[in-house]
């Protein structure tokens, strides 16, 4: 059994690909502030937009790395001894979108921003439905968008695929009940990778493995086949609940 599992009831979903050869349209946000926004910015903005309506929405943002490549430019320019312009500087912070969206909207909801490795994505959607579960009346959009860091960081760990997703967390499920699930290993250091494999067969036995959670959750989404991803000691999937929905 899964140390872990929780149901989170979707409304909307979204996505953007990372190898999209168009720009998003993110119209509905003022031309002076869209020209100053990084792709993760437009892209995280674009899912966001097509999942809300105009009700207030609480909003979970999601990225291990966020603006980490507008705040290498920054460092760049500090080495080089030029000036720092003061909208990068407050557009380069991990949250950066959902105060672009909240202003856009005129929304003053909850925002808040959560970054844990290749973990990202799992534990934000873990976060979104403990918010929604203190106040299930009132929406939770959870938005993931990222990308790969730049090449001056070197190799990076079970790097991001990048693009964007948002799920919308509502009491009226209308896409239907997602069942998310975290299975640890457990025992001695030495059994650990015998563990693993233990929780993967029956957290997995039906379930499509792939590289990144980002992958995995889309595949789940687009097919409706459950899907999972295992690293570290951990194995995170994601599969529809027909029962519940």
């Amino acid at each position: 059994m899964p140390d872990l599992d929780w149901t989170i009831p979707v409304g909307r979903w979204s996505s953007w690909p990372a190898a999209a050869s168009a720009a998003p349209d993110i119209g509905f946000i003022e031309p002076i502030v869209r020209r100053r926004l990084s792709t993760l910015s437009k892209v995280a903005l674009k899912v966001a937009h097509d999942c809300v309506a105009q009700q207030p929405v609480r909003v979970v943002f999601a990225s291990r790395h966020g603006e980490l490549r507008r705040t290498t430019d920054i460092l760049r320019s500090i080495s080089a001894g030029e000036p720092v312009s003061p909208t990068a500087f407050s557009l380069s912070v991990l949250n950066a979108m959902t105060g672009v969206f909240g202003i856009a909207r005129g929304d003053r909801s909850a925002a808040s921003a959560v970054s844990a490795g290749a973990q990202t994505l799992g534990y934000a959607l873990l976060e979104a439905y403990a918010q929604y579960a203190t106040q299930p009346d009132a929406p939770v959009l959870l938005v993931y968008a990222d990308e790969p860091a730049d090449l001056t960081y070197g190799t990076i760990e079970d790097e991001v695929q990048g693009g964007a997703i948002a799920v919308l967390l509502e009491k009226d499920a209308r896409v239907g009940h997602m069942i998310c699930s975290l299975a640890r290993a457990h025992g001695a250091a030495g059994d650990a990778r015998g563990d693993l494999r233990d929780a993967a067969r029956t957290a997995t036995s039906d379930a499509a493995s792939f590289p990144t959670q980002s992958q995995a959750l889309l595949h789940c989404l687009e097919t409706g086949q459950p899907a999972c991803w295992q690293r570290a000691g951990v194995v995170w999937q994601w599969r529809w609940d027909d029962r519940a929905a």
